[in-house]
């Protein structure tokens, strides 16, 4: 697996994928709040297969 997200698209995830574990954990949101560990695990490794099917690559690497 390639990084095909960059610096700052990986902190957004991370952040938004806490926030929605937090607000399920707490009751907030429900269950569905869960859903918050896809976008902080594609925020942790810094890998997006919906990036990889649609061509697109935010990471400041080059190939």
């Amino acid at each position: 697996m390639k990084c095909n997200s960059g610096t700052a698209d990986r902190v957004v995830r991370v952040i938004a994928g806490l926030a929605l574990i937090a607000l399920a954990a707490t009751g907030t949101v429900g269950a569905w709040g869960y859903i918050g560990i896809v976008p902080l695990l594609t925020g942790a490794f810094g890998f997006c297969p919906a990036y990889a099917i649609f061509g697109m690559n935010t990471c400041g690497i080059k190939k």
